[in-house]
């Protein structure tokens, strides 16, 4: 980060404190057109558009849902979702959560094997600008869910919390438990387990970019409710405390290394990254692999200072190259899983061109991660 845009995001960072958001945000804006680099060629297409907080991306327009999808507002409470599952309900729904802390929509994907019976549930986060039902479209995990006989869980950040729909991972006070984001997401986590009878054994989080950040965090903070972390082009824990830190973690890599996940328990965590991101460095991933280690030291199962590693490499046909590098369980089951995706930027990997920062050329990051979930130990 050269002086100039260094100064500019100290001054952006005093008229935030004086309460001048707009003067900030236009600031940041415009020193961002002048710095942040153009995204490859792949990522290119209609829509461009640029963020404080999310750099440069594009975004296309969210699809309409399929019409044979079922839509049924289960925010009554529980009597609503037992008449739903009763009459064979199963679908893409939608709900809103509220507690203390705030109130949040979501959508919720039931598959059509539900009967009553304990399954596994997905937390999926979405990015800046995205909402649930383009992320949805875009990582097609409702149709590996559907395949593989388990819930997913879409919350859905307000324009009121960020204007551009980000989750807030850059904020200090969005990083701790019982307070903001995370207690919003923990309790909307724990009502659907409650209200579906979900597996508390098998309950995951992944997300994207922001969303991906935001993961970490939940895993971070809340050990116990989640199994494993997948994250996609996301950043470590405490890799930001305010919008300035945000952007040179997001543009050099080097975020959060001073700072450890601070829970007793460290979670099994996949991550997929493009080594052409733009926007998210790469190195970020590198950082969460190195928490991940940490966290891990000295668990019940094994010691990640100790695990077993390989590196794999394959290629996608007519698609990108990839490196995998893999921690195992003395069992040989997976603990920690980095993909590193050659010649992909700031995109989900294996997505569909109906949803935003998707890249159909690599490997299916939905299928991998939820492969990865499922090889879990159950405690």
């Amino acid at each position: 980060m050269d002086e100039r845009l260094l100064s500019q995001l100290q001054e952006a960072t005093r008229l935030t404190s004086k309460g001048s958001l707009a003067e900030a945000t236009a600031l940041i804006q415009r020193a961002l057109r002048k710095d942040l680099p153009e995204p490859p060629t792949a990522e290119t297409g209609p829509g461009m558009e640029k963020d404080p907080i999310e750099g440069v991306f594009y975004v296309v327009d969210t699809p309409a849902p399929p019409q044979d999808e079922v839509f049924v507002d289960i925010a009554a409470g529980s009597d609503a979702r037992s008449t739903f599952v009763e009459h064979g309900g199963h679908g893409f729904i939608d709900g809103t959560y509220s507690c203390a802390a705030g109130s949040r929509a979501y959508k919720l994907y039931i598959p059509g094997a539900y009967h009553g019976q304990p399954l596994p549930l997905i937390v999926m986060l979405h990015g800046c600008t995205q909402n649930p039902d383009d992320f949805a479209a875009g990582t097609q995990m409702n149709v590996v869910a559907e395949n593989k006989h388990c819930f997913v869980l879409y919350p859905a950040q307000s324009s009121q919390a960020n204007n551009s729909r980000c989750w807030n991972w850059f904020k200090e006070t969005d990083q701790k438990p019982g307070r903001g984001e995370p207690a919003i997401l923990a309790g909307m986590t724990q009502d659907i387990v409650h209200r579906y009878h979900i597996d508390p054994r098998r309950v995951f989080i992944a997300g994207l970019s922001a969303g991906g950040a935001m993961a970490v965090i939940m895993g971070t903070t809340y050990p116990g409710l989640y199994a494993a972390i997948g994250v996609h082009s996301g950043l470590p824990y405490g890799a930001a405390t305010d919008m300035p830190s945000a952007l040179q973690a997001m543009q050099q890599g080097k975020g959060g290394q001073g700072r450890r996940p601070q829970s007793e328990k460290g979670l099994p965590t996949i991550v997929f990254h493009g080594d052409h991101d733009k926007t998210v460095h790469p190195g970020n991933g590198e950082q969460l692999v190195k928490q991940a280690e940490f966290a891990l030291q000295g668990t019940a199962q094994t010691s990640a200072q100790h695990a077993r590693r390989s590196v794999q490499h394959g290629k996608i046909p007519r698609g990108h190259r990839y490196t995998v590098t893999v921690y195992h369980y003395p069992d040989g089951s997976p603990m920690i899983e980095h993909w590193l995706v050659h010649g992909s930027g700031h995109a989900w990997s294996g997505g569909n061109r109906k949803g935003s920062f998707t890249d159909a050329h690599g490997p299916n990051a939905s299928e991998e991660m939820v492969r990865f979930f499922f090889a879990q130990p159950m405690n």
